[in-house]
Parts: structure tokens; C-alpha cells; sequence
């Protein structure tokens, strides 16, 4: 491990610039901020390139849990003054651990369905927190792979990490188009449910005991026409009050819980 002390640093302005979409994309890496989310990337099989330390902030069990798994990494640590690592971290949260990691393969042709899956499609969700919320919850409740249909930010942005609690690497995740991910669901042989707000099937009278898929769409345009396709059963979650739908993440909570009710938990 070596120090840095200064902000202007090369490596410091190069890590700091992957909080912008464009240089992620650029770079082909992603900043991961927080001891839990790198524990679980680390875990999942993601080698940070290098990662930034800044020991007076490490003071939580994961952060000096997550200081003792990164030697085993071979990874390249430097310690880093409080403002250098203010520079490169994401958001405030201060846990005094900022890894840089080669952004992990999300394709369709990855992910390996186990028998009777379930699996959830996010479909142009404008909210990278959203697409870690329901990241989280489709951990939670066992859900099999989440595929992210025509992404309106991408996939390993650093709020969708946060969000998702780190979950976003030991999901089985993949990024492609509507059509490619709804041809792609057909291949596997699963049912397709749709959330909409004019869905004419009642949620609570699906069968999601099968093969499924549960796809859900963005809160300000819903779900496009690719998803009006035969064989897609469209559902709707009731609204008793002023709101017409509830937010994305909240949505596919409750279909997850009610798919995992039905499967006998």
C-alpha cells in the first residue's frame, strides 16, 4: 500500500472522472463505494483494480472485514488523506473504502436459468436507484436473473450499486433491447406477465408457479408495445387511493412476494 495525499493526483482524477457515465463507459470500469457492495463484488468474483483507503473512515465491522479479504486480492491499495477520498468517492456515505473494477460482462447469452425460474425484466427505468431497489428486493426473494430492457442509465451506475446493497454482483443480471430480451424469454420457455396500470388480470390471480417472467416498465411511460404481444398476460395491482401505480421498485416487491408466496416460499 502507498499514500496520496494530493487531489490532483492522476489516478485520483481518473477514478473521481467514473462517476460520469460517459468515462465508464469510455474506461470500461465502474467505482464501487462501500464496504458491503465491495465484500459482495469481491465475493461474486469481480477483482477490484485498485482500491482507495482511507483508514480514519474505516471504523465499521465490513470495513475492516473488507481490509482484511483485500490482500487476498493481490489488488493495488493506496492510502488516501480524508479529502483525496472525498474526491473519488460517490455520495457522502464516508466508509472509507473506494474500489475501481473492470465493469462486469452483462449479456443475455450469460445467464444460466435454473429449473422453474423467475425471472424480471426492467424495462427503460430512468432511475439507476430504482433499478438497485428492485435489485435488492429480487434478491430477496429468490428471483432467478434481472434483465435491464433498453436501459435509460447503465446497468452498473454507481446509485444502482448502492441501492442494491451489492447485490447487483451476485445477481445473475444482463442488459439488451426489448425485443432481444422478450425473444429471449420466449426461448426459455417462460410465461410473461406484464405490469400495467390497464392490466386485466388481477395480480393475485396469476399462476406464477411455472417458468415466469415478470416485466415492468418505467413510472413516466410504462411499458412500450413490444410487451403487447401474443401470449403476454397483462396484470394490474389495485389502487384504492389517488394514484394510479405505485413506483417501480414497490411494484415488483409485491409481485416477487406474491410469485415466492405461491412457490411455497
Amino acid at each position: 500500500m502507498f499514500r496520496i495525499t494530493s487531489v490532483q493526483n492522476p489516478r485520483v482524477k481518473e477514478a473521481a472522472r467514473l462517476r460520469d457515465r460517459r468515462q465508464r463507459e469510455k474506461q470500461r470500469r465502474i467505482i464501487i463505494d462501500g464496504a458491503r457492495e465491495l465484500i459482495r463484488a469481491i465475493g461474486a468474483g469481480v477483482r477490484p483494480v485498485e482500491v482507495f483507503v482511507c483508514r480514519p473512515l474505516c471504523q465499521g465491522e465490513e470495513a475492516r472485514r473488507v481490509l482484511e479479504i483485500l490482500p487476498q486480492t493481490g489488488t493495488e491499495l493506496m492510502e488516501v488523506t480524508e479529502a483525496v477520498f472525498e474526491k473519488v468517492a460517490f455520495g457522502n456515505r464516508g466508509e472509507g473504502v473506494v474500489a475501481v473494477a473492470e465493469t462486469p460482462a452483462a449479456d443475455l447469452e450469460g445467464i444460466v436459468l435454473p429449473g422453474n425460474p423467475l425471472a424480471a425484466v426492467l424495462e427503460g427505468v430512468e432511475k439507476p436507484g430504482n433499478v438497485g431497489a428492485v435489485l435488492r428486493s429480487a434478491d430477496g426473494a429468490g428471483v432467478s436473473a434481472v434483465i435491464v430492457a433498453d436501459a435509460q442509465s447503465d446497468l452498473y451506475n454507481p446509485n444502482a450499486i448502492r441501492a442494491s446493497l451489492g447485490t447487483i454482483f451476485t445477481m445473475p443480471v444482463a442488459e439488451a433491447t426489448a425485443a432481444d430480451t422478450l425473444a429471449w424469454l420466449r426461448r426459455q420457455g417462460l410465461r410473461i406477465f406484464t405490469a400495467r396500470v390497464d392490466g386485466a388480470v388481477p395480480y393475485t390471480e396469476a399462476d406464477f408457479r411455472g417458468p415466469a417472467a415478470i416485466v415492468l416498465g418505467s413510472e413516466s411511460r410504462g411499458l412500450t408495445d413490444v410487451w403487447r404481444a401474443p401470449g403476454v398476460t397483462a396484470l394490474r395491482l389495485p389502487m384504492r387511493g389517488a394514484a394510479d401505480s405505485l413506483n417501480v421498485s414497490a411494484t415488483a416487491a409485491v409481485l416477487f412476494y406474491e410469485a415466492l408466496r405461491q412457490r411455497g416460499w
